[in-house]
């Protein structure tokens, strides 16, 4: 059930990610399909508004890395959504900077940071995704 709701992502997605190392393994590039697909599935979701070129941006990645090899999070979908070249996505979500993160458990936004570099702060953030 897993895999086809995980192949579901990835068609909807309308891309595989390819992995470039396990760094991005986890991120899967924002599209609308995809989000709604995850939501309507009731999945676990964290979208991350990320720049290249923002230093929080990157003191976050490995953070969100290390929290998301868990096994509690095996079932979390984590959204990239970029932030200088997805401005419809920034409106869908109210998302003024990049560094910011917002999570979901289906269709319920559950909390949101922004520019958290914190592992405690950030793992308390994917822990309101967990099914209650």
């Amino acid at each position: 059930m897993l895999r086809r709701t995980l192949l579901a992502l990835a068609v909807a997605a309308g891309t595989l990610v390819a992995s470039a190392g396990a760094a991005l393994a986890q991120h899967v590039p924002f599209t609308t399909a995809a989000f709604e697909a995850a939501q309507a599935a009731g999945r676990p979701i964290l979208v991350d508004v990320y720049a290249p070129w923002c230093p929080t941006c990157r003191a976050q990645e490995p953070v969100i890395e290390r929290l998301t090899a868990q096994p509690a999070y095996d079932d979390l979908v984590v959204f990239r959504v970029d932030f200088d070249g997805q401005k419809d996505a920034l409106r869908r979500f109210g998302a003024q900077r990049q560094s910011t993160l917002i999570a979901f458990r289906g269709r319920e936004e559950t909390g949101r940071n922004v520019g958290v570099t914190a592992y405690f702060e950030i793992e308390r953030l994917l822990q309101t995704t967990a099914a209650r």
